[in-house]
């Protein structure tokens, strides 16, 4: 069994969960009781395993792990009334729809840069970190939708988010499951990609 099975299960678990919420499965719409999934599993889960990583010299992996803990806590504070980041909007949920669009588009960028670097990994990881992005932006267009008052267009692309973020999160416990089996019982393929991009220069 790899010891990156544990981060990996962690960020699978937390963005299935999250994807729930954003398709409204069953009802539910408010998003609290997730947020001891973000802080602890999430956020907090994931930046101890980056600690790990960073030791063993996987920058890659703790840069992943690193962003996504620090995403996970973020958004979870959001969430937790006690912060009163809401409340310090009062009434103006326009602006406060805008500026969550905001805080979204800017965590796509930056998994965007995830998706490029993956590129020579293998299938799987490209695969989560696509899905992942592209439903980062729809979930971006879903506040901003909700700001300017269409209402039906966000739920829409709110939904639209959480499908991307679901089939991502199940290609993470695909992930686990081969971290999991690879060494006792059977290594699931992932897809190299790495002979598609041959290095250009040796490193010193």
């Amino acid at each position: 069994m790899s010891e990156h099975a544990l981060p990996i299960g962690a960020f699978a678990t937390t963005l299935t969960t999250l994807s729930l919420s954003l398709m409204e499965w069953r009802g539910v719409t408010i998003t609290n009781v997730y947020v001891g999934n973000f802080f602890f599993i999430a956020a907090l889960g994931l930046l101890i395993s980056a600690q790990w990583e960073l030791s063993v010299g996987n920058g890659f992996s703790y840069t992943v792990y690193s962003a996504f803990a620090l995403f996970y806590a973020g958004y979870a504070a959001i969430l937790t009334p006690s912060f009163g980041i809401a409340d310090a909007y009062g009434d103006d949920a326009a602006q406060f729809n805008n500026a969550l669009g905001f805080f979204m588009i800017l965590w796509s960028v930056f998994v965007l840069t995830f998706f490029i670097a993956s590129l020579p990994s293998n299938l799987v990881f490209i695969a989560i970190f696509a899905l992942v992005d592209v439903g980062f932006i729809l979930v971006s267009a879903s506040y901003f939708a909700a700001a300017d008052g269409s209402h039906s267009a966000s739920i829409a692309l709110k939904k639209a988010s959480g499908v991307f973020c679901f089939l991502a999160g199940l290609v993470g416990w695909y992930l686990t499951l081969h971290l999991l089996i690879k060494d006792d019982l059977y290594e699931l393929p992932l897809g190299d990609t790495s002979g598609y991009f041959p290095k250009t220069r040796k490193r010193n």
